[in-house]
């Protein structure tokens, strides 16, 4: 009798252990689900010069562009190529952009992308020269210069067959430019920070604020389904606080939503994808159209034309043995996929499905069409 009793309460104290563990397994850290308002990356954007390039850059009669910035940049180096008749395809016009991480300081080293302007054909083997990279509001936050790698190849023959593998007009510069001007993002002398949901949500808002509260009494609080603010503890500075906040772990919770992409047949359903009580059939009807031509010889000396006669036949299938299934009330999203994998349905055919059944009204969710 002792052993059934320890066996009885041996037994919930189980499955209890197992969906906190489940829980625990399908929570989230704060930093994955959430970003610091105003901590983000900028976009630069420069125009520049890749000189060095063997005979595969811009022409100048047909780039007048690139032949303005050649005698611009020649001038201000003290040569004057104006009245010159040049037309080298060693150098071409392109832009540069690159993106300035949250906190770059001046001298850091960040990554530039070079992509051409004219009719250059390979950026391969040339050198940036230095360029500016401008923010949104005009101001230089980096200089770039140095070797552009492609990570194309390609090769030509003499008869004009030619090969090229990747894209040799665009290519990048790894640690590129060099950080000239901070954006002045001061962290450590605000007071308040707020935390913006990657995936806006009422009920995540709320759990991310009660998470930061257990912890930290009165420094969380849900403004609306997408941001939380935040406010240290006085013992705590702001970087440290975040580091520590950021890493608490968060159920995540989501609309129930159906994503379908009719191009390419593919169906994502969330966990929360519920269905009422609903019948489904689904069946094929295959029209098939056979020509079979056949050649008609007149007798001889008839005086008759030898023609080709068409001969079509038309057959109409149905695919017969699916029966009609019931998918139960308020199912689960396993329970639904097993139900309509035993109709046997393609991914396609699945999707008419979901539509039909969202549009009787048994379906619990959101459909959105890509």
């Amino acid at each position: 009798m002792q052993k059934l009793l320890s066996a009885a309460f041996a037994a919930p104290a189980l499955i209890l252990a197992l969906l906190a563990s489940g829980e625990a397994l399908a929570q989230s850290r704060i930093k994955d689900i959430a970003a610091i308002e105003g901590v983000r990356t900028n976009q630069l954007v420069g125009y520049g010069l890749v000189v060095g390039l063997n005979g595969s850059g811009d022409s100048l009669r047909n780039s007048p562009f690139t032949r303005q910035s050649l005698e611009g940049m020649m001038e201000r180096l003290g040569v004057n190529i104006r009245d010159a008749n040049a037309n080298t395809k060693n150098l071409a016009a392109v832009m540069v952009t690159a993106e300035l991480p949250a906190f770059a300081t001046p001298g850091s080293r960040i990554d530039v992308n070079v992509s051409t302007l004219g009719d250059a054909k390979s950026l391969q083997g040339g050198t940036l020269l230095v360029t500016s990279l401008q923010g949104a509001d005009g101001q230089v936050y980096a200089v770039a210069q140095g070797s552009v790698q492609t990570g194309a190849v390609s090769g030509s023959g003499s008869s004009g067959s030619s090969v090229t593998r990747g894209v040799p007009t665009a290519g990048r510069i790894a640690s590129g430019a060099t950080v000239e001007l901070e954006t002045g993002f001061s962290l450590d002398q605000m007071h308040e920070v707020r935390l913006t949901l990657r995936n806006p949500d009422f009920t995540t808002a709320q759990r991310v604020a009660a998470a930061i509260n257990a912890v930290y009494p009165n420094a969380a609080l849900a403004e609306n389904g997408s941001v939380v603010a935040l406010r240290p503890p006085p013992q705590l500075g702001m970087a440290g606080f975040i580091s520590r906040v950021e890493n608490l772990p968060v159920q995540v919770d989501s609309p129930a939503r159906v994503i379908v992409d009719e191009v390419n047949g593919v169906i994502v359903m969330g966990e929360n994808v519920r269905v009422s009580t609903v019948a489904i059939a689904q069946g094929n009807l295959t029209v098939s159209v056979q020509e079979t031509p056949f050649v008609s010889q007149p007798a001889p000396f008839s005086g008759g034309e030898t023609v080709v006669v068409p001969d079509s036949e038309v057959t109409i299938e149905e695919e017969l043995g699916r029966e009609i299934r019931i998918v139960e009330g308020s199912t689960s999203l396993q329970t639904l996929v097993n139900g309509l994998n035993a109709l046997g349905v393609s991914p396609r055919d699945m999707i008419s499905i979901l539509q039909a059944v969202k549009a009787a009204g048994a379906l619990q969710a959101e459909i959105e069409v890509m």
